[in-house]
């Protein structure tokens, strides 16, 4: 799966746990001990969402958030997840750290990202699969 950074964070932040955790650990099962830059840290992120008529963005409200920061391999990995799971944080930022580093387990985390971007896709359908019923269309009067 070819995606940008950016886009690669996002599904590590919607990783499982165990998912995160075990790849974590196979990328460091080399010997490569990672350099914490930023442990993992919990606080809350501003949530902003746009209106969709008008187009203007408003404070939604505040979320619980945990992100670590990493360097591995020469490279830095990064991570924010919502909650307040630690282990999980780092896991992600390490994950990050394989793939920009070009390390042998990169193409393992762009395989993860593939699966949570279908799981993702998947739940997104069900999702209005199930909401589909409840829609109201209604008639133009002219």
């Amino acid at each position: 799966m070819d995606v940008s950074r950016e886009e690669r964070t996002a599904l590590l932040a919607l990783a499982r746990y165990e998912e995160l955790v075990g790849l974590a650990d196979a990328c460091l099962a080399d010997g490569v001990a990672p350099r914490v830059l930023r442990s993992p840290e919990v606080g809350c992120v501003a949530t902003q969402v746009t209106e969709p008529i008008a187009g203007e963005r408003f404070l939604l409200g505040d979320v619980l958030a945990v992100q670590a920061e990493v360097e591995l391999g020469g490279a830095r990995g990064w991570a924010m997840r919502l909650g307040d799971d630690r282990a999980a944080a780092l896991a992600a930022a390490i994950c990050d750290a394989e793939v920009q580093a070009g390390r042998p387990r990169a193409a393992d985390v762009l395989a993860l990202c593939g699966r949570v971007a279908a799981r993702e896709a998947a739940a997104d359908t069900a999702e209005w699969a199930r909401l589909a019923p409840t829609v109201v269309e209604f008639e133009e009067l002219t």
